[in-house]
């Protein structure tokens, strides 16, 4: 089989895995649904398949979609398997946000839930100030962002430690439940925008998927092969700061999602990231989704937060791989 059919076949099998589990995920769940009557259109099953489950499985699909692209992009900017969207510091932005408007009270900010505002501001604030620090006369470098990110990362993390341990004890809950990681059923208007975001985002990074394989040989090697290599950077960061912190603004930090699936995919199908990026697009959409249908059973009717269940899938994974790079 030649090398292009057998990337066509991942490609493809990876969307209509992506479609099977939008129509069978919905029906998991801590309670069996009578389907007549959701065909019928009788409640409380049709409210409990169409405003909570299926809202709640496409925002997992997406959701994963947009950490598993974001993962991708930034192994091939930064030249390291081990990047996740969470690398160069947006996340903890966003996370710092929101910890910061859960600790204040505000429940409604410019006419959205105080904690999706906290976290766009928090991602905003962070992703200006690392491209800020990164840049050197208009010329900024892998070595820059990564640095300024990391160092963003310390100091976020640090603030959002400090005002869990200053808060009340209702607030100091709702910041550890937040920090986990979940998902729920979201209102319609603010799942369709999201969705909206992600494919925009996806439709921008894949189309430079050639681009983003010349960044990942190397600066020098693609400014030699016509990249314009700072542009490409930046553009590269935004996006996916942006897949980034709408996600985090809707999950909470939802880890290993970014660093598992691009390495299985490029390590089990292709490196070549016109491949990796849409397979790593729609299977972890699959995984992350799947995990918060676990989490929906697993322990019913108790609802365990998907992020438990990636960091329990995505830690011993992580164990395994460093001894194998090692």
């Amino acid at each position: 089989m030649s090398r292009d059919r057998f990337a066509r076949r991942w490609i493809i099998g990876s969307a209509l895995a992506f479609v099977c589990a939008a129509v069978l995920l919905p029906l998991a769940g801590p309670a069996p649904l009578d389907m007549g009557r959701v065909w019928a259109g009788e409640e409380p099953d049709w409210s409990i398949l169409v405003h909570l489950r299926v809202t709640r499985t496409l925002l997992g699909l997406f959701g994963g979609a947009a950490l598993a692209l974001a993962g991708s992009l930034f192994q091939s900017m930064l030249r390291d398997a081990l990047a996740t969207p969470y690398t160069l510091g947006v996340s903890t932005g966003a996370s710092l946000g929101a910890v910061v408007s859960i600790a204040l009270g505000w429940h409604v900010v410019a006419g959205m839930p105080g904690i999706w505002a906290g976290a766009f501001i928090g991602a905003a604030a962070v992703m200006v100030l690392i491209v800020l620090a990164a840049a050197r006369q208009r010329h900024v470098s892998v070595m820059g962002l990564l640095l300024a990110g990391i160092a963003t990362n310390s100091v976020c993390a640090a603030l959002i430690l400090l005002i869990h341990g200053l808060s009340g004890m209702a607030n100091s809950f709702a910041i550890s439940r937040w920090l986990i990681g979940s998902l729920d059923s979201i209102e319609q208007p603010a799942l369709l925008a999201y969705i909206a975001t992600v494919v925009l985002m996806a439709v921008v990074i894949i189309r430079q998927a050639r681009q983003w394989n010349l960044l990942s040989v190397g600066d020098s090697w693609a400014a030699t092969r016509g990249a314009r290599v700072t542009p490409l950077l930046v553009a590269g960061y935004t996006s996916g700061s942006i897949l980034t912190a709408a996600t985090v603004a809707l999950t909470g930090p939802i880890g290993f999602i970014g660093l598992v699936v691009p390495h299985v995919v490029r390590t089990r199908v292709s490196a070549d990231d016109r491949v990796l990026m849409p397979c790593s697009f729609f299977l972890g959409g699959v995984l992350l989704a799947s995990c918060d249908a676990i989490g929906r059973v697993i322990l019913a009717p108790a609802d365990v937060p998907a992020g438990a269940i990636t960091a329990l899938i995505g830690g011993p994974y992580l164990v395994w791989l460093v001894r194998h790079r090692i």
